[in-house]
């Protein structure tokens, strides 16, 4: 590959300041003209972003990611502000706008305070022992998770039938190192959550000393199940999590939980086996159901349930829930206008009604059809480096090329439309009771695919969502109609543009089906080890190595980034450049070496890259992410990832003794 000067390198940043005519794709005005690109390439690439775009105090996050779903949020918009609120009853228009209008009616929602919650209260408080699973299974029915969890999905070891799954769960800070870390900020997190259970209770009526006193008991619970959950790094081995049980087992192994109770509250009446992900965790819920008092019990309930209807209520609940989740864990310091949390709630719960409506107006047939082109790219990409990897058996290889050639492709949106007949959405009834009804919709949806086939159709993001994903349950790539969009993918960029973007994206989700989690599926989505001994221990050698590199970065003070934890999508990121690059190199543009704005082919497809991470961020929400979310900071998921690519190094000439230069030996190359 050619070489580029570093008196090249340094024409290229002095130039920044030349006035040139705007193009597709690359922007010069995203870059950093006082950062070289062999000190730090994310704030060279990234840098005038994130000067033009300072962070809004409504956001904890905000980069080019953001900016896009915010344009599909606005798309949004204005297909159900113009819906109004005279539509037919029953009518997808009168749900979808008669949900909304009872978010923005802010008057009713403060004149109501808390009585749409009085009803569901005072069950609570009248609950009986013997009435405890039923009222468990009642808030298990999309409202909340109280000391576990419950889904539907595809049985891991056979993909055509669905198994039901019970999981850890009933923390409501969503990670059990806040409730057991004793750093500074996760003690300031740690606080702020009793005292946001204190604040519910007083609001629902409780004096304040009995508020506090409620909240410790609260607070123990959520403690007890912190302690016996499994850790974010041995939720990823699956090995573990698969533990089948029949109903006899299940009654035995934890017969303080009134299982009949349970599944007939989910309206489950025929079960014969079920998956336990974390024995230990229903373990310990099963000792609770005998050492728990009533008091306590009902109060952690009440918490729960009122804790999922704050943001549905008068401002003093949704104030409440904003200081915690948002401002306490994030760092985020005013609220979202009111729109947006209105709009929210029918663009998720009705997504696919929405979705239908969104791709209508704003899914061109065209960019499908040039979608599918680089997927099918990418595809053959993918497969020439399977076959050419050197620490990977002939076996092996072969089984992996079945399954990538097994891949089933979705994009924009699905051949069929979810039924949302049965849903009722009533204004004359509060907010909170129509947000209710969805739930419970949507979860009765879920439950009720037990004892079906598995829908190999179904879509788990709605077309307008900003997102992709692999599913290995059904060996698919889905890539909604609303990441389609610049700067990810713009039909009139250079190629460089859109393969550094959504090209990555594609290669991305196609390298999970080959990730740490992803490997131990085959071709049909079941979990079968179709790998030699051998290859195992050489990938496993191969994944630890790039998990140390991210391991080795400090996020924000001592804390250094999760480099296990992350590790599926830190192979995903480095599989999918690596992948897309190649892809690349076969187009017309790729093969050649001419400039545009400056920029070699291959410059603008690792900026275009880069510019796919630009964001500004709190350090309370990089804290909080390093935590829950298992993806890298963007600024690791460019200087980390791309620093074990040898084209990179040789496309911005960084050389030995530049801090972005990382010694060949130490470069890791998995797919």
């Amino acid at each position: 590959m050619r070489k580029i000067t570093v008196s090249i390198i340094m024409a290229l940043v002095a130039m920044t300041s030349v006035a040139v005519t705007p193009i597709k794709g690359v922007d010069r005005n995203n870059l950093d003209p006082n950062t070289r690109p062999g000190e730090n390439f994310y704030q060279y690439a990234c840098g005038g972003w994130k000067a033009n775009n300072p962070l809004d105090p409504q956001y904890a996050r905000f980069g080019t990611f953001d900016q896009l779903a915010e344009n599909s949020r606005n798309q949004v918009k204005e297909i159900i502000t113009t819906l109004g609120t005279n539509n037919p009853r029953g009518s997808i228009k009168q749900k979808v706008g008669d949900l909304y209008a009872l978010g923005m009616d802010s008057v009713r929602l403060n004149k109501e305070g808390m009585a749409p919650l009085k009803a569901g209260i005072d069950q609570l408080k009248a609950l009986t022992r013997d009435q405890l699973m039923a009222a468990i299974a009642n808030q298990h029915t999309g409202i909340g998770s109280p000391f576990f969890n419950s889904t539907v999905m595809a049985d891991l070891k056979d993909s055509n039938t669905n198994m039901m799954y019970l999981m850890q769960g009933g923390i409501g800070m969503g990670d059990r190192d806040y409730y057991l870390e004793n750093d500074a900020n996760t003690v300031k997190v740690r606080n702020a959550y009793v005292n946001y259970i204190q604040q519910l209770f007083q609001l629902i009526g409780y004096k304040k000393g009995n508020a506090k006193k409620a909240a410790q008991r609260v607070m123990n619970i959520e403690t007890a199940l912190a302690r016996v959950a499994m850790t974010r790094e041995e939720t990823r081995d699956y090995s573990k999590l698969y533990n089948v049980m029949s109903m006899n087992q299940l009654r035995t192994n934890y017969p303080n939980i009134n299982w009949s109770q349970y599944f007939a509250g989910l309206n489950i009446s025929e079960l014969d086996k079920v998956c336990v992900f974390q024995p230990k965790s229903l373990a310990k819920v099963n000792e609770m159901m005998k050492t728990l008092k009533d008091e306590e019990v009902k109060e952690y309930l009440i918490f729960k349930y009122v804790d999922a209807a704050s943001p549905y209520l008068s401002d003093a609940f949704a104030d409440a829930n904003f200081d915690m989740y948002s401002r306490a864990m994030s760092g985020k310091q005013v609220k979202m206008p009111r729109w947006k949390h209105s709009l929210d709630v029918p663009n998720t719960m009705l997504g696919e009604a929405v979705g239908q409506l969104y791709v209508e107006k704003y899914f061109p047939a065209d960019s499908k059809k040039k979608m599918q082109q680089l997927v099918d790219n990418l595809k053959r990409a993918l497969g020439e480096h399977i076959a050419t990897l050197s620490w990977m058996s002939p076996k092996t290889k072969v089984n992996a090329l079945v399954k990538l050639n097994s891949f089933t492709v979705k994009i924009g949106y699905p051949d069929k439309w979810r039924d949302y007949s049965s849903l009722d959405i009533d204004p004359s009834k509060s907010y909170w009771e129509n947000v209710m009804n969805a739930c419970r919709f949507q979860a009765a949806y879920e439950y009720g695919q037990l004892g079906k086939p598995v829908d190999k159709e179904r879509w788990f993001m709605t077309p307008q969502t900003v997102n992709a994903y692999y599913e290995p349950s059904s060996n698919e790539i889905c890539f909604p109609a609303g990441i389609l969009q610049a700067p990810y993918f713009d039909p009139n960029a250079d190629e460089a543009s859109n393969y550094g973007a959504i090209g990555v994206v594609i290669g991305h989700e196609m390298t999970h089906g080959f990730d740490d989690q992803g490997r131990n599926f085959d071709q049909n989505g079941n979990m079968v080890d179709w790998w030699t001994a051998e290859d195992a221990a050489k990938f496993q050698e191969l994944a630890d190595k790039l998990g140390a590199q991210y391991s080795a970065e400090i996020v924000a003070d001592d804390v250094h980034a999760n480099g296990t934890f992350t590790m599926g999508e830190n192979i995903a990121d480095h599989g999918g450049l690596r992948v897309a690059y190649s892809a690349f190199k076969k187009t017309e543009q790729g093969k050649g070496d001419k400039a545009i704005d400056g920029f070699t082919p291959d410059q603008r497809f690792f900026l275009s890259y880069a510019n796919v991470w630009a964001a500004n961020i709190t350090k309370e929400e990089m804290l909080r992410r390093t935590k829950v979310d298992p993806h890298s900071l963007g600024v690791n998921r460019v200087n980390v990832a791309i620093r074990n690519l040898e084209e990179f190094f040789n496309a911005f000439n960084i050389q030995p003794g530049m801090k972005m230069w990382r010694d060949p030996a130490d470069r890791v190359i998995i797919w």
